[in-house]
């Protein structure tokens, strides 16, 4: 990376203030900032550090306004944090890719494969597998039968694809997450003794998702489990089967989704939220961290908290009362014995 703050500006399209050959090789954070680094400002919090970061060049937003002298060269944009995203993602696109398939990997006769793909060493590529083109498979990949993965998707290390699962295009599965896994289905007899319960069906998965490292996604007894187009799922998530979550929702990590749950369009969920079976969720509907989910949740957009969680409003007005249950628990036995006192009881 070898940019000057002109360039940087022509491709974010932003304007210059400062010195449009300032030239940057690197990225930093505004607080670690040192010379020939590129910084960004979006959270006013931290504008503390433009006054002081090394960096040689900061982005900031078009109605930033200095109330110190700036030594940096500032880009002003309309949007600093996506700005800085978009050129993350130039940045990523133009790295060099691996490329070329490893002679200790492992790939079926019966495989479908197609052009420009990477496949590490000590991937498996099973029977009946369809990979499309431009895939990245690094090492230890296990890629099971019938599965299909859809163009430019890549597949970090130790990613486990079960059969017949379908994976779409320009996805990212990042390493130990296990796609297809059984779904929790037992049945316990008359001397409560559990029989397995097959797990017949698959996962589908659309384009654009991205899944974080160690999270699983169950097959679906019957059926599909469903992620739709643009899902984007954190580490250590864990989807059940039948589950089906719709486009665009995103969630923090620790995230558990319990059997044949629906969920919405454009949810975001905060870490460690827990959802019951066999619920609904709308559309946008927010959850914050550690919420416990028991019921559906049918008015689309509404923010909810707490286990049991309920309305977020409602929840920081019950939450200034009861964290000073102690306090009023105090004032109540002296107000007992007050008043026990004057009785003469």
């Amino acid at each position: 990376m070898n940019f000057t703050a002109k360039m940087i500006a022509e491709m974010l399209r932003g304007t210059v203030e400062g010195d449009p050959e300032t030239s940057v090789t690197d990225v930093a954070r505004i607080e670690e900032g040192k010379p020939g680094a590129l910084s960004f400002l979006a959270n006013p919090k931290y504008e503390k550090h433009v006054y002081t970061t090394g960096s040689s060049v900061i982005i900031v937003n078009q109605d930033f306004k200095a109330e110190n002298p700036v030594s940096a060269t500032l880009i002003r944009v309309s949007n600093a944090y996506e700005a800085f995203a978009e050129l993350l993602n130039l940045y990523e696109k133009n790295k060099p890719k691996k490329s070329g398939i490893s002679p200790m990997s492992a790939i079926s006769k019966k495989a479908t494969t197609g052009k420009d793909l990477y496949v590490g060493e000590f991937a498996v590529i099973s029977d009946g597998a369809v990979i499309g083109n431009n895939v990245q498979i690094y090492p230890q990949v296990y890629i099971g039968e019938n599965a299909e993965i859809g163009d430019h998707t890549i597949l970090y290390p130790g990613v486990k694809i079960y059969h017949d699962c379908i994976i779409g295009a320009n996805c990212i599965f990042h390493s130990g997450a296990v796609i297809g896994g059984d779904g929790f289905g037992f049945v316990p007899n008359d001397e409560n003794v559990y029989s397995k319960v097959p797990q017949l069906g698959n996962v589908v998965i659309e384009d654009h998702v991205e899944i974080g490292a160690n999270s699983t996604v169950d097959r679906a007894t019957l059926g599909s489990t469903m992620i739709r187009q643009g899902v984007k799922l954190d580490n250590l998530i864990m989807v059940a089967h039948n589950v089906e979550i719709g486009k665009n929702t995103v969630m923090a990590a620790q995230v558990g989704i319990a059997g044949s749950t629906k969920i919405g369009a454009d949810c975001l969920f905060g870490g460690q939220a827990g959802l019951a079976g066999h619920i609904k969720i709308a559309d946008g509907v927010k959850i914050g961290a550690q919420a416990g989910i028991s019921n559906s949740i049918k008015k689309e957009d509404v923010a909810v908290m707490g286990s049991p969680a309920f309305n977020l409003h409602a929840f920081y007005k019950s939450y200034a009362i009861f964290r000073k249950l102690p306090e009023l628990w105090r004032q109540l036995q002296d107000l007992e014995r007050e008043v026990a006192g004057k009785s003469g009881n």
